[in-house]
């Protein structure tokens, strides 16, 4: 049983990791499709069964992807927690070569953020460190916009072929290529999102050691696929199967957390691909997180924790005032909410308060 519900802060708090998309105006993976169905919308059910089942089942609702989701919508989901600004972490732009992904960056920079939406406080950009052209695309990403602040390049891999994989390489943050040319990264001091798979927590060691005096932001607890219910064709389909996945990512984190380089962001809690159903009570959603969220706010300690929405992927299981809620009914007197909540996000993406 959890203990009463608190009330949401009572100061501006700064979202340091949401996505924005229109499939009408940009090139994303839903475009065709999105395109489509604004002609033919009878259309949705037969065009949702040609969609491969592992991403089906990672995004969990379709509308999310197929519909824009811009300042305003991100500002009524926030609705009533006040938020001053945000950090947009890169979302899928396709384009023809890697430089197209500076195409995004300066679509982000330009949609209307500020005034009755929260403020642009900074940029995570797409850029991949095993492209031989990955320092003059950084360059490009850092003059497109002065709010670029860092990298995410998406490292997920299962094993399971059911579950959605991200990256062809299920080592790709220790491949040769990709310690070669993180030295960009490096010498421009940008951050790097951490964006993998639990099982995939010993690479991202081998990268926070080998880089040392880059800032390193581990997302989503490492997306511990399965920990809540069946996923893919084999991943915690029995309750012995999630007690392994958990066990093994609180073996696995904890190495991760010994390093002073690397945050944690409490985010990711409705990813669809966690094996939670559609949004329940609050009190449900507290019990169900705590273990995720007591045990990384335990390793990284209030100086290195840092809450985000994750929106609109999270928003399939629960309510973005939700997540905010859930930390602080589980943390209770551990929590330090300026520092969770504003500060902490201030700090790792230089945001002015």
């Amino acid at each position: 049983m959890t203990d009463p519900e608190r009330a949401l802060p009572d100061f501006p708090v700064i979202d340091p990791h949401i996505h924005q998309w229109d499939p009408f105006t940009s090139p994303r993976t839903a475009t065709r499709p999105a395109q489509i169905l604004r002609v033919v919308p009878f259309l949705k059910w037969a065009l949702l069964k040609a969609v491969p089942a592992s991403d089906r089942e990672f995004i969990g609702n379709p509308d999310i992807a197929i519909k824009p989701y811009l300042p305003d919508d991100y500002t009524n989901d926030a609705k009533p927690l006040q938020v001053s600004a945000i950090v947009h972490i890169e979302a899928g732009w396709h384009g023809k070569n890697h430089a197209a992904s500076v195409d995004e960056t300066r679509w982000v920079a330009a949609l209307p953020f500020g005034g009755n939406t929260p403020k642009l406080g900074a940029i995570v950009v797409h850029a991949d460190p095993t492209e031989p052209d990955i320092g003059p695309v950084l360059d490009a990403h850092l003059a497109a916009s002065n709010l670029v602040r860092g990298v995410r390049c998406t490292a997920s891999h299962h094993p399971d072929p059911g579950v959605k994989s991200w990256a062809a390489d299920g080592h790709l943050l220790t491949s040769k290529a990709f310690l070669t040319g993180f030295a960009a990264l490096a010498e421009r001091r940008l951050s790097f999102e951490l964006w993998l798979y639990s099982h995939q927590l010993p690479d991202a060691v081998i990268l926070a050691r080998e880089y040392p005096e880059t800032t390193f932001v581990l997302d989503h607890y490492a997306t511990p696929v399965g920990l809540f219910g069946p996923r893919g064709k084999q991943t915690g389909h029995t309750a012995a199967d999630r007690a392994d996945i958990l066990k093994q990512w609180r073996d696995e984190i904890g190495a991760l957390a010994e390093l002073p380089n690397v945050v944690a962001k409490h985010s990711g809690l409705g990813m669809p691909i966690l094996g939670g159903g559609p949004a329940q009570s609050r009190s449900e959603l507290t019990d169900a997180f705590g273990p995720l969220v007591t045990y990384t706010q335990e390793l990284f300690g209030p100086d290195r924790t840092l809450w985000a929405s994750n929106f609109p992927m999270d928003k399939p299981t629960l309510r973005l005032s939700d997540s905010v809620a859930v930390l602080q009914n589980l943390l209770a007197d551990q929590l330090d909410p300026r520092k969770m909540f504003r500060d902490n996000a201030a700090r790792v993406y230089a945001i002015s308060v």
